[in-house]
């Protein structure tokens, strides 16, 4: 069993209020969920409103399949003209890794 995760550090653009940060990302975290049915949530900077960290985790039996997950959530998220792709940090565990 593998474990991938991806942790993504955005910048927002237009965005006045946490308000409008919330309307930002909440479309943006729930298309990353449907499509490909992994954990998501917004994970840090919660205080910031053009600022934002989405965490995304996968549970896969095979590296690649983690792998291919997180290459195509990150070119989601980097494909949305209202957010900036700031920095990826990604983990892949297996169950040798305890």
């Amino acid at each position: 069993m593998f474990t991938g995760t991806l942790c993504a550090d955005l910048r927002l653009g237009d965005v006045r209020s946490l308000k409008d940060k919330r309307s930002v990302l909440r479309p943006i975290v729930a298309e990353i969920a449907r499509r490909h049915a992994v954990s998501v949530a917004e994970t840090g900077h919660h205080d910031l409103y053009r600022r934002a960290e989405i965490g995304v985790a996968v549970v896969s039996g095979e590296s690649a399949h983690c792998r291919d997950v997180l290459d195509a959530v990150e070119r989601l998220i980097a494909e949305r003209p209202e957010v900036e792709l700031l920095q990826v940090r990604r983990q892949l565990f297996s169950e040798e890794d305890e």
